[in-house]
């Protein structure tokens, strides 16, 4: 398989390791994001997806142009189909997850705290008699600490946000308004192509002028939830899932067989890696409208990055 599962490149500086994409700050103030295949959920890494980390990037730079308009976002240039050149940013520590739906798998999805009798999450107060993805009156923010490596993101509220000095009340603001009109656009893009955007997560950051700039990926389904328009109305009436184009197909394999967050995970069988990338391909050509056509230059991934990156060594 043609795998990039770590992006180690020892002639550039600084290097971070996320959980996806590996980060290596330049001494001028950019930063070179390179998104591996490795594909995250649970809190940890659970396989690597052929050609995962250029979809995303390809994705992501759909919305990052899609959405110029209503922030700024950190994208500078795009060397090669799975890098970014973004400005380094100062980010801010917290998630901010928008959800039109009840819906989810994670341990702070408002579905699963829903189904265990909770009501009230989020600073968010919620009737009984919900149905499982069931259309929210509007949408709504779910906030989250941003956990360190190897923990757990942890629910917030905005008031717990400000008490603790995660972020000024002046911050909340401009990020909150950001992501709802971020989603209130991701949605009406998503519907024009048959699709439902029915949550995702943003992160934001301050550039050394103290502008509140979106980083990291916008609507991708990594960090996001699509569901197929068509599909919806009957997966809801029959209690249900709609058909998606997420990792919500991987999570739920997982899910099945384990308790994620306490058991070992199982091996995942190459037949699920390869229906896992058949599916991000999908979302690639749903969203955008474009057919993806990988770039199989050079004699692997990280050969092809490493020559694109050359002149930043």
């Amino acid at each position: 398989m043609r795998i990039l599962s770590d992006a180690f490149i020892p002639e550039l500086p600084n290097r971070y390791n996320g959980k996806v994409r590996e980060n290596y700050d330049l001494p001028d103030g950019r930063r070179i994001i390179i998104a591996t295949d490795r594909l995250s959920a649970f809190d940890i890494i659970l396989a690597s997806i052929p050609f995962k980390g250029e979809v995303l990037t390809q994705t992501a730079r759909y919305w990052f142009e899609e959405t110029a308009d209503i922030c700024p976002n950190h994208v500078l240039e795009y060397p090669d189909p799975n890098v970014v050149i973004g400005t380094r940013l100062d980010m801010l520590p917290v998630e901010m997850v928008v959800r039109g739906y009840l819906a989810g798998t994670t341990s702070t999805s408002i579905l699963t705290k829903y189904r265990k009798g909770e009501r009230s999450f989020y600073g968010h107060t919620f009737p009984d008699g919900l149905r499982d993805n069931e259309k929210l009156p509007e949408a709504i923010i779910t906030p989250t600490s941003k956990a360190a490596s190897g923990g757990h993101d942890e629910p917030l509220s905005e008031a717990e946000i400000i008490e603790q000095g995660l972020l000024t009340q002046a911050q909340w603001d401009t990020v909150s308004r950001h992501a709802l009109q971020l989603f209130a656009r991701g949605q009406q893009r998503a519907a024009e192509r048959g699709l439902i955007l029915a949550d995702t997560k943003y992160e934001f950051g301050t550039a050394p002028d103290g502008t509140i700039v979106l980083a990291d990926e916008i609507h991708t389904p990594d960090s996001s939830r699509y569901w197929i328009a068509s599909t919806y109305d009957r997966a809801f009436e029959s209690g249900g899932r709609p058909q998606s184009f997420d990792k919500d197909f991987v999570r739920s394999w997982v899910s099945a067989r384990c308790d994620p967050y306490k058991d070992p995970i199982p091996q995942i069988p190459d037949e699920i890696v390869n229906q896992a990338s058949a599916v991000y391909i999908q979302a690639y050509e749903a969203i955008t409208g474009a057919k993806f056509v990988p770039d199989l230059s050079g004699d692997t991934v990280l050969e092809r990055i490493r020559s694109n990156l050359a002149r930043y060594f």
